[in-house]
């Protein structure tokens, strides 16, 4: 499989450590003067840490591996793709909707995407819902 357009080695290899490893959770993306997505954070967030990760003024693409209980109670992990574009930083949605769209169709196992303009978009009880 081909990596998408507009996305570095570097974050085509944050990516596939999400897939593999339990100590990386999230992959947070943000664009620059380049054509290309810069990884900006590899990492093991809880769900506030995240939240608290993203600018407020500016846009970000996340993948986010999401730990729940489902509603039968047993433990669950879905992976969210989030276009984060905060009101502030609207105008740079049209320069990560390509990117948006190009990881859709790489990351055929992520099947929760959306696009959250708030931070009460992303309350943990609203992605679980989503989710399951």
């Amino acid at each position: 499989m081909s990596s998408p357009a507009g996305l570095t080695e570097e974050g085509l290899d944050a990516l596939q450590r999400l897939k593999e490893r339990r100590e990386v959770n999230t992959v947070i993306f943000r664009r620059t003067e380049s054509p290309a997505l810069e990884l900006e954070l590899e990492g093991n967030l809880t769900h506030d840490e995240l939240v608290q990760a993203l600018p407020s003024d500016q846009a970000r693409l996340i993948v986010h591996e999401l730990a729940f209980a489902s509603k039968e109670g047993t433990r669950r992990h879905a992976q969210l793709l989030i276009l984060w574009v905060p009101t502030a930083g609207g105008r740079q949605e049209e320069s990560y909707r390509a990117g948006y769209t190009a990881l859709k169709g790489f990351l055929a196992e992520v099947h929760v995407h959306l696009t959250a303009r708030a931070t009460d978009q992303l309350e943990y009880r609203r992605l679980v819902a989503l989710a399951d």
